[in-house]
């Protein structure tokens, strides 16, 4: 035993045992978010039944209908129930309680209701029960009376059904048409006329609103007021045929109340799909999720806006941080004298890794924004004041935030990336003939690009994750425009923008509607996930490019 522990195969079989434990760990926790995220988007199968409402004053129970799906179940002790009034007659200790998704917001108050499994009789699932998912109030749980046109009947009973879906097709083209009109036309129209009220302000400021220079802006201004009527008499028209459409459809209770088709998302009968349906509407889900708007207090439709910002601020984050912790690690291996002062500063660069990001947010806000912001809006923009350009959060300022955060990763591995090329190569350049500053950009450099590029990725694994400095220098809860747009100057540094981690924090801890929020909570982690993932694959399949590129330089 002891020459085997003298031999250190114990030792290499507890480092693998170790590995292979945060590895079973990681990959199980990655199946759970994706799990309990990725499952919300399956079509459910809708249950309709008899509930007897419990009730502790001895009354003769009463029995209403209920339609939805269920979500959860779990165990109750019977004296828990007994604790609030409810007596079960029952041999067993626990009682199975059920989480059931009743939708129909706007009626019931609720989008859930926690039922106990034993009062539910008469359990069915009917295939004409549909599901509607709408732009607002969540979904809708009940049954298809009729189909109208400006208020007349077109369609009822059997026919009703086939008739929606084309007119719900309809109705969806009609909305791409007034959001495409709306968010660009109308949008760059309106982005345009502020540019002219700026201008205007700007002629002021300077003395210069002399009649011939304002009648040249209110020459523009004119033509852009002329393409807003055409405009506008079009999204009218688009408007009056979107609105014209609606159902009439009966709820749980029996009452039957109309829904405009504007309204309305998506329909479909969840009892009546087969596999493949199924399989393709869990797609369209999945679809929408990824590309689409959030709406519902963020509760449900995409998260694209915060996908997208989140890419563009580590994106911008990577081109700020990297010449800052190269110019710094250069200067700290390749010129500084290296003696106390340069040990302390390297002390100082590995603490600054352990401040607490929230500081850096403060620091930010205040610096950045404050300071900074400041002074460009008084210099630049003082025609939009008192109203801030770039005195106020923005993703600008928290691209810098989050470079300043991960600068000390960047220093740290691009020195030990210059420390390992060989001295040999450096007084090679240098004896024939080159300069140290050419020696350090044609040769020393491109051998550390790799370091460099670690550096890189382990500042975008921390960085992209970030959300408490983000929730004081630029994150918001819903943004109503992308940093990125066809309007000059097409990148606005200014915007502020949604982010995947301030989302997740949002909408799991935020949200009126938890039990709604919670799914999402998941799925968006696991996207968060996948994103950073992406990105650091990208990086990391640069740095081995570069790698191969200079191995025989190295060897």
């Amino acid at each position: 035993m002891k020459k085997w522990f003298k031999s250190g195969d114990p030792w290499i079989w507890l480092n693998a045992a170790a590995v292979s434990a945060s590895l079973i760990i990681v990959i199980g926790l990655l199946l759970l978010i994706a799990v309990q995220g990725l499952s919300h988007f399956w079509p459910k199968a809708v249950m309709q039944a008899q509930y007897i409402q419990a009730n502790a004053t001895g009354a003769k129970p009463a029995s209403i209908r209920i339609i939805g799906e269920i979500h959860n179940d779990e165990e109750v002790s019977i004296e828990q129930l007994k604790d609030v009034g409810i007596n079960l007659e029952t041999d067993k200790d626990t009682a199975t309680r059920l989480l059931v998704k009743t939708g129909n917001r706007d009626i019931s108050g609720a989008d859930f209701k926690w039922m106990l499994q034993p009062y539910l009789t008469e359990e069915e699932y009917p295939e004409d029960i549909i599901v509607l998912e709408r732009r607002e109030w969540g979904n809708f749980y009940g049954y298809l009376k009729t189909v109208t046109d400006n208020e007349k009947v077109i369609a009822s009973g059997a026919d009703a059904w086939p008739e929606l879906g084309k007119r719900l097709q309809r109705t969806e083209d009609l909305y791409r048409q007034i959001r495409d009109i709306e968010k660009g036309d109308i949008g760059s129209i309106n982005y345009k006329m502020e540019k002219l009220r700026l201008a205007k302000r700007r002629l002021e400021l300077d003395k210069e609103d002399t009649p011939e220079n304002l009648a040249k802006l209110i020459s523009r201004r004119n033509i852009l007021e002329k393409e807003y009527a055409v405009l506008e008499k079009d999204l009218s028209i688009l408007y009056s045929q979107f609105n014209q459409g609606s159902i009439t459809a009966e709820t749980m209770s029996g009452k039957v109340i109309k829904i405009s088709l504007a309204k309305i998302v998506r329909a479909y009968q969840p009892n009546a799909l087969n596999l493949f349906e199924k399989i393709v509407l869990y797609i369209q889900k999945v679809g929408e999720f990824i590309f689409d708007d959030p709406r519902e207090a963020n509760t449900e439709g995409g998260i694209f806006p915060a996908i997208f910002g989140t890419v563009m601020m580590v994106l911008l984050m990577s081109v700020l941080v990297t010449p800052f912790g190269v110019i710094a690690a250069v200067y700290l291996r390749e010129y500084a004298k290296q003696g106390a002062v340069t040990r302390i500063i390297r002390i100082a660069v590995n603490n600054l890794a352990g401040v607490p990001s929230i500081v850096y947010g403060v620091f930010g806000l205040g610096f950045f924004i404050y300071f900074l912001g400041g002074n460009i809006d008084q210099l630049f923009y003082a025609e939009a004041l008192p109203s801030p350009t770039f005195g106020t959060p923005g993703i600008l300022w928290s691209s810098l935030t989050l470079a300043i955060l991960t600068v000390p990763v960047v220093i740290v591995a691009t020195e030990e990336g210059l420390s390992r090329i060989p001295r040999a190569i450096r007084e090679g350049s240098l004896a024939l003939g080159a300069t140290k500053a050419e020696t350090l950009w044609r040769t020393v450099l491109p051998m550390a690009t790799p370091a460099m590029m670690t550096g890189m990725i382990l500042a975008i694994a921390r960085a992209a994750g970030e959300v408490a400095p983000l929730m004081l220098v630029g994150v918001v809860k819903l943004a109503p425009s992308l940093p990125l747009d066809i309007n000059a100057p097409f990148f606005h540094l200014e915007r502020k923008f949604m982010h995947l981690g301030f989302h997740i924090y949002d909408v799991g801890f935020q949200s009126p509607n938890v039990e709604a929020a919670r799914p999402l909570v998941y799925a968006t982690a696991f996207l968060l996930i996948g994103v950073i993932i992406l990105l650091n694959l990208s990086a990391i399949y640069i740095r081995n490019r570069l790698r191969e590129q200079y191995r025989a330089v190295e060897s």
